[in-house]
């Protein structure tokens, strides 16, 4: 009698999750602008322009992940993910005023700045995304993003204080996200586990995904430093 072959193991999405880092991670050297703020060799207005370009992509990005939340309404692991998210962009406003202070700019400036195209193309992939991606694939795709994302800010924190000067208050903003962030770890991880059990979640759709989110979050730093 043939013997029925035993049912793969299904994947966890702690593996799913670290293959997407793995997968997604950019070179290293992609990166321009950090290279250049690591080494001190970045004029000081670039600090003023993130400023500016960080208000509106904090402004677009907690929209779309609160629209994702309600989006999952049905499925709460994931909701409660973008919940976070959503929550975090408000905070990581306040400490952006910290940076937008140490390079003088006005709250006129702010409200008159016209963007670059090349820095607002994140959260506009960000936006479609929240209208049709499926959620759970999202967040598979944007915890691979945050992990380049984070080590950017480690750096860059790191060269304001070194190269630049910069008081604390200025730096913490990269400071903010360069640190671990174990409740949105959780968080991804339980959403991302909802949406393979109920068989939402598509790893190669997600990655597909986080990488035109790691081509644009390059764009944007490259832009920065046009």
């Amino acid at each position: 009698m043939a013997r029925t072959a035993p049912d793969a193991p299904r994947p966890t999405a702690a593996a799913v999750l670290d293959d997407a880092v793995r997968a997604l991670t950019p070179d290293s050297a992609a990166n321009r602008l950090v290279s250049q703020i690591e080494a001190g060799a970045a004029p000081r207005s670039v600090f003023a322009t993130f400023a500016l370009e960080q208000h509106q992509v904090i402004a677009s990005d907690r929209l779309s992940f609160q629209h994702l939340a309600r989006r999952a309404d049905g499925d709460p692991p994931v909701a409660d993910f973008f919940d976070l998210l959503a929550q975090g962009e408000t905070r990581a406003l306040k400490r952006l005023a910290g940076l937008a202070d140490a390079c003088g700019l006005s709250e006129r400036e702010i409200a008159e700045y016209q963007p670059r195209p090349g820095c607002q193309a994140y959260p506009s992939y960000a936006a479609r995304l929240a209208l049709g991606g499926e959620p759970s694939d999202v967040a598979i795709a944007l915890t691979a993003n945050f992990a380049a994302w984070g080590g950017y800010c480690a750096v860059v924190a790191a060269a304001m204080r070194d190269h630049y000067g910069f008081p604390e208050a200025a730096r913490g903003f990269f400071g903010f996200f360069a640190e671990p962030a174990p409740a949105v770890d959780e968080k991804a991880r339980e959403a991302v586990q909802h949406g393979l059990d109920t068989g939402q979640a598509q790893p190669a759709t997600a990655h597909r995904y986080g990488r035109l989110l790691q081509s644009y979050e390059l764009m944007f730093w490259n832009s920065v430093g046009e």
